[in-house]
């Protein structure tokens, strides 16, 4: 099973926050309850958008970091993709 999960949420005012998981569910309402990341905190509620699965930590890191380091415009065509 993939238990490694790399996500992109939209937030309230338009943004993207792209984070790393092994609980999908829990975690999307964490950041919905304002218990997430410091960035989500004050843009509630969000949305999740696009998420992989992967086999290893390291996987799913990996490609994580590779998300953040799209632009604007190309984390819009990875989300509309889905």
């Amino acid at each position: 099973m993939a238990d490694h999960v790399v996500y992109v949420l939209e937030c309230a005012d338009g943004s993207l926050y792209t984070g790393y998981t092994t609980d999908l569910e829990r975690r999307v309402a964490e950041h919905d309850a304002g218990d997430g990341a410091k960035y989500t905190r004050g843009r509630t509620p969000v949305e999740l958008r696009y998420h992989e699965r992967f086999h290893s930590k390291s996987a799913a890191m990996a490609r994580e970091y590779e998300i953040k380091q799209l632009s604007r415009s190309q984390k819009e065509r990875l989300v509309d993709r889905k």
